[in-house]
C-alpha cells in the first residue's frame, strides 16, 4: 500500500519527477506513480484524491507545469497533505505554476516546494509522514547530518587547497561526469 501518490500532470514532468521517486525510495517509502491531468482528465484525478485515503495515501506530491491547476484540484477532493512541485515550463519558466500552487484560496492549502525541487518534495512527505512514523524521522535526520558533514568536509578541503584549485577539481570532475 503506497503512503505517498506522486501524480503528474503530463508525461514530460516524469524527468523532473525522477528525483522525488529516488529520495522516496532511499528512504523505503511505498508510493505510487501515476499521470493525472485537472484539465485532460478532470474525473480521473478527482477519483486520485477521493480514494487517496481508502488507498492508504498520507501524502499526494503533484507536479505540474504553467498554469499548474493540478495541486490545487486535487487538495480541493481530499482532506489528504498535497505538495505542490512546480515544474519549470512555459514563457514564465515555471514561475506561473509557482504562483498558482503557492497562492491558494483560504481554506484548501497546497504546500509547495520551489520550482523542479523533486527532492525536497520527497523531503517535505518524509517528514510529514515522520510525525507518527518514528522509524522516519530517525531516518530524515540522519540524512541531514549526512548532509552536514559532507558540506564540513567540503569546507575543509576547501580551507586547504584554496579557491583556484577547489574549483579545478570541481571542473575535473564535472568534466568525467561525476
Amino acid at each position: 500500500m503506497a503512503q505517498v501518490a506522486v501524480i503528474v500532470g503530463s508525461d514530460s514532468d516524469l524527468p523532473v519527477v525522477k528525483g522525488t521517486v529516488e529520495i522516496l525510495e532511499e528512504f523505503g517509502v511505498a508510493y505510487e506513480l501515476t499521470i493525472a491531468s485537472a484539465h485532460r482528465t478532470p474525473k480521473r484525478a478527482m477519483d486520485l484524491a477521493m480514494t487517496a485515503e481508502e488507498r492508504g495515501v498520507d501524502v499526494i506530491i503533484a507536479a505540474a507545469g504553467a498554469a499548474a491547476h493540478l495541486p490545487g484540484f486535487l487538495a480541493a477532493f481530499t482532506t489528504v497533505p498535497v505538495i505542490g512541485l512546480p515544474i519549470r515550463s512555459g514563457a514564465l519558466e515555471g514561475v506561473d505554476a509557482l504562483y498558482s500552487m503557492a497562492q491558494m484560496p483560504s481554506g484548501i492549502p497546497v504546500a509547495t516546494v520551489g520550482i523542479n525541487n523533486a527532492k525536497n518534495a520527497a523531503l517535505l512527505a518524509v517528514a510529514i509522514l515522520g510525525v507518527v512514523d518514528e522509524e522516519l524521522r530517525t531516518k530524515l535526520k540522519e540524512y541531514r547530518k549526512r548532509q552536514a558533514c559532507a558540506l564540513n568536509d567540503r569546507a575543509v578541503h576547501l580551507e586547504e587547497v584554496g579557491l583556484r584549485a577547489y574549483l579545478a577539481e570541481k571542473e575535473k570532475e564535472k568534466e568525467k561526469g561525476g
